[in-house]
């Protein structure tokens, strides 16, 4: 069978099934098999593929209209032009969680510090290290700290950190939220905590999309959470006494979570800031840690 009529069975089979963004699933499926990008696909659409590809193919089409999603058949996923290991003890990284990526560069503008100095940063709930690794990438002289409370998480962000060729760039260790950066060795050292949080109460399960529902893994994203806000109101007050008087918490946001979120930081914080993402969506919320004591 010719590649073009190929990727028409898979998009036609996927469709029938409901698979959202079809086309973009049938594609990646294939360049997967082939080993080739997209460009291959459409230059070579004449092109007769062998039997045993034909039946990888048809496999993994099979398994994605489980609702398995693409990045867990295909092992990958790109993050701010990064390539990353992605599997199912991690959260899929989002294009909408660069917007949390390019807040901390925007903030680090105007921060004491110019982009060359040796900021240090911490990802709370880092999964597969895209922030931390993505913003390693931009501050090539800061000291980074990738948290997460899940083991499997962490060997995974390990891992990409290696592929990626930045091992070492990023110290991942195990805690529960910042449980192991209050330390006096820690505390009051850090320019920026950042975190893309989990944030789905137990009320909101049912609108939770089935490939997140029953494929990621429910610690990163939330699910077992009274409220959706619960772990902001934990990590902020461990982000204050993380942080030096003047540097910034950002996290990343529900879209129907400003408000709550915003209650949540008291007179400690300043500059408090929310940016949407390119729906207009309220996305990521940045504060600074007041320079004066408000004690």
């Amino acid at each position: 069978m010719q590649l073009r009529a190929t990727l028409r069975q898979g998009l036609q089979t996927l469709l029938a099934h409901q698979v959202p963004s079809a086309k973009l699933a049938a594609e990646l499926l294939l360049m997967h098999v082939l080993g080739r990008d997209r460009a291959y696909l459409h230059a070579h659409a004449e092109e007769d593929l062998p039997p045993q590809t034909l039946e990888r193919y048809s496999q993994l089409i099979a398994e994605r209209t489980t609702g398995k999603p693409t990045q867990y058949i295909t092992g990958h996923q790109e993050f701010w032009g990064l390539d990353f290991e992605v599997n199912a003890d991690v959260l899929i990284p989002r294009p909408e969680t660069e917007h949390l990526v390019q807040r901390v560069l925007e903030l680090a503008r105007h921060h004491a510090h110019t982009k060359d100095a040796r900021l240090r940063i911490v990802d709370v709930g880092t999964g597969s290290g895209c922030i931390a690794l993505a913003l390693a990438s931009e501050f090539p002289r800061a000291v980074l700290f990738g948290a997460d409370i899940s083991r499997p998480a962490l060997v995974t962000a390990s891992r990409n950190a290696v592929r990626l060729g930045m091992p070492g760039r990023v110290k991942f260790l195990e805690s529960n939220l910042l449980a192991r950066l209050l330390a006096p060795d820690f505390a009051g050292t850090f320019d920026f905590v950042v975190s893309n949080p989990p944030y789905v109460g137990k009320h909101e399960v049912d609108m939770v999309q089935r490939e997140v529902r029953d494929f990621e893994p429910r610690i990163a994203w939330g699910g077992d959470l009274e409220r959706g806000e619960e772990v902001y109101a934990r990590l902020f007050p461990q982000a204050l006494q993380a942080l030096k008087p003047g540097g910034y918490v950002v996290v990343e946001i529900g879209y129907n979570m400003r408000d709550r979120v915003l209650a949540l930081l008291g007179e400690e914080w300043e500059n408090i800031e929310v940016v949407p993402d390119l729906a207009g969506i309220p996305r990521v919320v940045s504060a600074r840690k007041a320079l004066v004591s408000c004690q």
